[in-house]
């Protein structure tokens, strides 16, 4: 319903009127409602880990303790094994591969705003890193 809202609001440029939803986007710079989540998925994951964040993300998450992993960073996350399907949509299970996928540079960042501009830039580099 949401995402309704935006796409009615795209449509109020008449030069854009006539293009996909998809590219009105683009055109405007704007994120779908999926990639906002996700996005802040990854921030607050971010902040969880490097300790800006009141919660502990041992709280939510496993690390993981392979150390001879030569790819990646190393805040590799695990997922726990869940039965049920509804499990699958918790914060602490639909975040694990898109952070664990994440570059070094991006995860050792300094600073929140630092991390931000990482996404921005993956996001433009690989539009679809951010869709499920």
């Amino acid at each position: 319903m949401l995402e309704r809202v935006q796409h009615r609001f795209t449509r109020m440029f008449s030069d854009l009127k006539k293009l996909p939803y998809k590219e009105r986007l683009n055109r405007l710079g704007l994120w779908s409602l999926e990639e906002r989540r996700n996005r802040a998925d990854l921030i607050e994951l971010f902040k969880m880990v490097k300790g800006f964040s009141a919660l502990s993300w041992t709280q939510f998450l496993s690390w993981t303790t392979v150390t001879n992993s030569t790819r990646g960073h190393n805040w590799k996350l695990t997922k726990s094994h869940h039965q049920s399907e509804i499990c699958h949509h918790f914060f602490s299970q639909r975040s694990i591969n898109r952070w664990n996928s994440l570059s070094p540079e991006a995860v050792d960042a300094p600073s929140i705003n630092s991390f931000k501009n990482h996404l921005e830039k993956l996001r433009k580099r690989q539009m679809d890193f951010f869709l499920d």
